[in-house]
């Protein structure tokens, strides 16, 4: 993303920060599926951990209360995503500190056993750099697990010529061409999941709530809405509701050496 894209994205998540736990269903969803995979794969009470883009807390409250990482150091890009994460940091009883803005802009200090974040990485700017640059502060033995979207992610706003999207929707097989040699896959899933609206209006007030029409340009008059739903109803309708595609992809990967 450009400076300009990354001021809007931003933009968009502080406004939809108070909204964010009530709108975001699927989200929740996905950073509960990215901790169990994480705990299947037995990764617990690591020395150091780092997540990035915690947003509200969905896999923070999760990291904090089931791995229980020694020292957590926590990013968003927005500063205010510090209060809703601080009280389940505090109530876990073990060294933290946040750090906001963008995640490739951090200096991140020493070596971690863990790299998380959940509905984060499609966000990121050349998605490969980020992760090997993110690797390189693995601890050997340490894990990476992210969670991203898939090219099915909002699929019925894309037929439809919406832009409301993130830059990098990737499917699940493409994780492993992402990492760096010195990260072995040792996860790759996805999933389909579809939220359903009454109307036209509501489904774009759940991409406001949660941020996600951060990139989209749109401007709706009474007209263009009534079209628009219309449309929607006639390519997609099911059962009287709007259904919105979600297509969560998961990595786990470990480092080698």
């Amino acid at each position: 993303m450009s400076g300009a894209d990354q001021i809007r994205v931003a933009r968009a998540f502080r406004r939809g920060l108070g909204s964010y736990d009530r709108a975001a269903r699927a989200q929740a969803r996905i950073a509960a599926d990215l901790a169990r995979l994480m705990a299947e794969a037995g990764i617990v009470e690591p020395a150091r951990a780092f997540e990035f883009g915690c947003g509200t807390g969905f896999l923070t409250r999760r990291i904090a209360q089931a791995l229980r990482p020694g020292w957590f150091l926590v990013n968003d890009l927005v500063a205010e995503s510090r209060a809703h994460v601080a009280p389940a940091l505090d109530a876990a009883a073990r060294p933290w500190a946040f750090a906001a803005g963008p995640v490739q802009d951090l200096d991140l200090p020493g070596d971690f056993d863990l790299i998380a974040s959940s509905s984060t990485v499609q966000w990121l700017p050349d998605p490969a750099a980020q992760i090997a640059r993110l690797a390189d502060r693995l601890a050997p033995g340490g894990w990476l697990a992210l969670s991203g979207f898939g090219p099915d992610q909002f699929r019925e706003l894309r037929w439809l010529g919406s832009d409301a999207q993130a830059p990098s929707y990737l499917p699940a097989r493409d994780w492993a061409a992402l990492l760096p040699p010195d990260l072995q896959p040792k996860r790759l899933a996805e999933r389909h999941m579809r939220l359903a609206f009454a109307d036209a209006p509501s489904l774009l007030r759940h991409l406001r709530a949660t941020g996600v029409n951060a990139q989209a340009g749109q401007r709706w008059s009474r007209g263009r809405l009534a079209a628009f739903e219309t449309r929607y109803r006639d390519a997609f309708g099911r059962g009287g509701a709007l259904p919105l595609t979600y297509h969560p992809t998961f990595v786990l990967a470990q480092k080698t050496g």
